[in-house]
């Protein structure tokens, strides 16, 4: 965890559902128009059905994407997929004012997410060859970054409550046969909106950040 600044502050905004590609470029503006000063902020949303391809993705892991959309993007990784009942958690960070590398940002990232799980009484691990996070052997929530400039965008999948089924057209993340799973399937029937209230804090601790602020309305829209 990184040494809290007196100005680490992060903006929080609920964006609700939407469209996967207007927000992709929204992070990619953000982060090319930023400045030194410019606050972090962190975008809670979901996308309708949508696989995206990272940088390194290979055609022979998207098996049968049928009539859903399929996104070559920016970030690392390979292939995955997004859905309702999935809660995106996009960071805007400056990664030089956190004081933190890209390895130490994603290991907070997944330890903001056991600890989430652990509150559910689901014990939950990373993996060091295979970023994310796992309970029993099954894959509950995804990452994949980008930094530019020394700022990340893009960020974390949680599966929350959703159709697992289109994650069986693909190898998820590169691996085929991963297992895939969802804190419904633990027996949580909290909403996302909950889940993602309960997260909130974990990140705040585990990224730095002293500091939080829920902008009214959104200036992104």
């Amino acid at each position: 965890m990184s040494k809290p600044q007196a100005d680490n502050l992060l903006l929080i905004r609920q964006r609700g559902l939407c469209e996967y590609e207007p927000i992709w470029h929204e992070m990619q503006v953000f982060t090319q128009q930023r400045q030194p000063d410019t606050a972090d902020e962190l975008w809670l949303l979901q996308h309708p059905p949508v696989f995206t391809l990272g940088r390194n993705a290979k055609p022979e892991h998207l098996l049968d994407p049928g009539k859903i959309p399929v996104i070559p993007i920016d970030r690392g990784g390979q292939v995955t997929y997004h859905g309702p009942g999935q809660l995106m958690v996009y960071t805007l960070a400056d990664l030089k004012r956190l004081g933190m590398g890209i390895r130490e940002f994603v290991t907070a990232l997944e330890q903001a997410v056991i600890d989430l799980l652990a509150g559910y009484h689901i014990e939950a691990h990373g993996r060091r060859d295979a970023p994310g996070v796992y309970v029993e052997g099954a894959k509950i929530a995804a990452l994949g970054l980008r930094v530019k400039q020394g700022c990340t965008y893009h960020g974390l999948a949680l599966n929350i409550d959703m159709d697992l089924a289109p994650f069986q057209r693909i190898n998820p993340c590169g691996y085929a046969g991963m297992a895939v799973t969802q804190l419904r399937d633990f027996g949580v029937t909290e909403s996302l909106t909950a889940v993602s209230d309960r997260f909130i804090p974990h990140l705040l601790t585990h990224l730095g950040y002293n500091q939080c602020e829920l902008p009214p309305g959104n200036a992104h829209e």
